[in-house]
């Protein structure tokens, strides 16, 4: 395992320095990114699809780098848009994925995304190396996204279908973050997703009864009343377990958690994470001799959760953006 020190020391921007704005500042205070891209929908195995929105160039050979958001994100959240403009400025192709039900329309069936969904990664994989068979096909995954990636690359070894990985802000103990979230100012983050991600189920509901879906409805109907969920415990352990085939909050998160996953992957990996991330207790961040060899850890002092914002609050800096696609070319290259 290589445990390295970051090849610079991230710097929050001057005002910027407590995790809370480093987290909140993407969301709440960063400028759009404009960027042109194409949506494409991808149909899965189970009668489901996901959308795909592309970006840069369309040559054959042009590395491509699959981008996957967070929870109750999408391929609009900040961070993406960003890294996908990051990408295209280097001549390199990128395709942000948005997860079942996340690009503005909901998905067909009653299950939706989780953070152990690698089998939805895994087919989007393989629809990506069908498609562009000579690209080198790479994957930047944050938070849930991150954590779903690394369970991939633990799960399939040396067939992960990427050339190189890199996972930012991983949740990687869920049953510890979910812990941790409900801590101190975190709660106003735990508040935010028991709202956006009830209203995720609600808005599904409303489309099935649209489209006269009866057996979606009734399988929501089973999960009972969607009321008082306060907690990643109280939702985890009555909609995301039984829509998915866990049989509770607690054997979901053991099943889906990326850190039982590590000491598996064979794919040149690189994980940057912040010490002060308010979503994750350091104890739930591994230990060394838990990665494998070709896996790369970078723990910057601050940052917060998909923060690292430097630079300065009138021309604010994107860390990740710099840092990310240079390790990528550097794999490329090596």
């Amino acid at each position: 395992m290589i445990v390295s020190h970051p090849p610079e020391r991230f710097t929050p921007a001057f005002g910027l320095g407590n995790p809370h704005l480093q987290t909140l500042w993407g969301p709440l205070w960063r400028k759009t990114v404009h960027i042109g891209r194409e949506r494409e929908r991808l149909w899965l195995e189970d009668g489901d699809f996901l959308d795909l929105d592309w970006h840069g160039p369309h040559s054959a050979d042009a590395p491509l780098v699959l981008v996957l958001h967070g929870l109750t994100g999408s391929s609009n959240s900040p961070y993406v848009a960003g890294m996908q403009k990051a990408l295209g400025d280097r001549g390199w192709a990128s395709v942000a994925l948005n997860w079942r039900g996340c690009s503005g329309e909901p998905n067909l069936l009653p299950r939706s995304y989780h953070s152990g969904a690698s089998e939805d990664l895994a087919e989007t994989i393989r629809h990506l190396r069908a498609k562009r068979p000579l690209a080198p096909l790479y994957a930047v995954g944050y938070s849930l996204g991150g954590n779903v990636l690394l369970k991939h690359l633990g799960e399939t070894g040396s067939d992960s279908g990427v050339t190189g990985a890199v996972a930012v802000s991983v949740p990687f103990r869920l049953d510890q973050c979910a812990d941790r979230i409900g801590q101190g100012f975190s709660k106003v983050y735990q508040a935010h997703f028991m709202r956006e991600m009830v209203a995720y189920i609600k808005n599904k509901q409303r489309q099935f009864q649209h489209d006269g879906r009866e057996e979606g409805l009734a399988a929501l109907a089973a999960l009972g009343s969607l009321e008082n969920m306060r907690t990643f415990w109280d939702f985890d352990g009555r909609v995301t377990a039984p829509l998915h085939g866990f049989a509770d909050a607690e054997d979901y998160y053991r099943r889906a958690s990326s850190r039982y996953f590590l000491g598996e992957i064979r794919t040149p990996t690189l994980m940057i994470q912040a010490a002060d991330d308010p979503f994750v207790f350091p104890h739930s961040l591994p230990q060394v001799d838990e990665l494998s060899a070709c896996t790369q850890f970078e723990l910057q002092a601050n940052g917060g959760h998909v923060g690292f914002v430097d630079g300065t609050l009138r021309q604010p800096g994107y860390y990740l953006e710099r840092r990310i696609p240079e390790w990528l070319a550097a794999i490329g290259h090596s």
